[in-house]
């Protein structure tokens, strides 16, 4: 193992989320993983075909041919038709679409720019959407950690939700057999009550219901009243907020979650912002809106199947790190269908 790393840079309030984004890390490569399993045996749609449009016109990290790729390649194996959009929204932008995907999108190219969590949407766009909605189309609106949040802080605000814009962690409720015990890669389950009862996360008979999910990294949210929260967040979830801009840099002796680091190796980052509760919060929302309906996730990864080698991995003593669909023992592979069934009216 190469632990002879080039100097890292990282905000402390981030525990790993370098392994979901694209952060100036030496060596270390993100991609889709070209072996994902997309097939589905018992498509949903085999005659008809709903039309699904993928943004991919707001800096969004994850585009239907890249990071998100496993989950295209999945509901297209179920039988939707995706049509990547390039274009701000307009009304005769989303004619004829059954679902509106939008996946991480930015105010600016870069994730690391100042601008990064800028509105990447006008206010005439999110009354488009909003409107689009409310005449029986439906959304799912998927928002990150900082700056993802803020980036899509106007459009969530259409549908009464509210996001934390920071990184959210449980010191109980995160994926033990993590090598790393980092906890911000957060479990629901029936077992520990976080995973709520709805039709998403029932599916249509028991080899679609939904007993256990981990979320990579995220921000919490609150929805509106009549909203269900299916992905809720525990008692003792807290919501860390960015650094703030005019902090000074200092340098780490061990990673933010606690991991000491390696010889050689050296981070550097901002002091995080304060802690606050997220009880009561959640990292995935689902909601009827006028004619419509609308699922907000506060985390992207779980929707992805990614492979991240290079330095980040052998930080985590490993040659590949799974991140998303492709990890073993969760049914994220499944939510994604369920997410997608109960958008386009397959699920009650």
């Amino acid at each position: 193992m190469n632990k002879t790393l080039a100097r890292l840079t990282l905000a402390l309030f981030i525990s790993c989320a370098l392994l979901q984004h694209n952060l100036p890390v030496a060596s270390s490569q993100q991609e889709a993983d070209p072996n994902f399993d997309a097939k589905v045996a018992r498509p949903a749609y085999t005659a008809k075909h709903p039309k699904v449009l993928f943004d991919e016109a707001h800096f969004n990290f994850h585009t239907s041919a890249g990071r998100y790729k496993p989950f295209a390649d999945l509901i297209t194996s179920d039988g939707y038709t995706i049509t990547p959009n390039k274009e701000k929204f307009q009304k005769k932008t989303l004619k004829g679409y059954k679902i509106l995907v939008i996946a991480n999108a930015l105010g600016a190219e870069r994730q690391n720019s100042p601008e990064a969590d800028s509105p990447a949407f006008t206010e005439e766009e999110c009354d488009v959407v909003r409107e689009w909605v409310r005449a029986g189309g439906s959304l799912l609106l998927i928002a990150d950690h900082a700056p993802f949040g803020a980036a899509a802080e106007t459009l969530a605000k259409r549908f009464g939700v509210d996001m934390s814009k920071g990184h959210t962690m449980d010191v109980n409720n995160y994926d033990q057999e993590d090598e790393n015990k980092n906890r911000t890669f957060l479990v629901f389950s029936r077992d520990n009550k976080l995973l709520i009862d709805h039709a998403i996360t029932r599916g249509r008979d028991a080899t679609e219901h939904i007993n256990r999910i981990i979320t990579f990294t995220g921000q919490s949210l609150k929805g509106p009243e009549g909203s269900v929260a299916f992905l809720k967040l525990s008692e003792t979830a807290q919501d860390r907020q960015p650094p703030s801009k005019d902090s000074k840099p200092i340098t780490l002796d061990r990673l933010p979650n606690g991991q000491p680091l390696p010889p050689g190796v050296t981070v550097q980052g901002r002091p995080a912002g304060p802690a606050v509760s997220a009880a009561g919060r959640a990292q995935g929302i689902a909601m009827a809106f006028g004619k419509g309906r609308v699922v907000v996730l506060g985390e992207a990864a779980m929707l992805s199947a990614q492979l991240v080698t290079g330095s980040v991995a052998q930080l985590a003593g490993k040659d590949e790190i799974r991140i998303g669909m492709n990890r073993s023992g969760i049914d994220n592979r499944q939510l994604a269908l369920n997410i997608m069934h109960w958008l386009s009216g397959l699920l009650r």
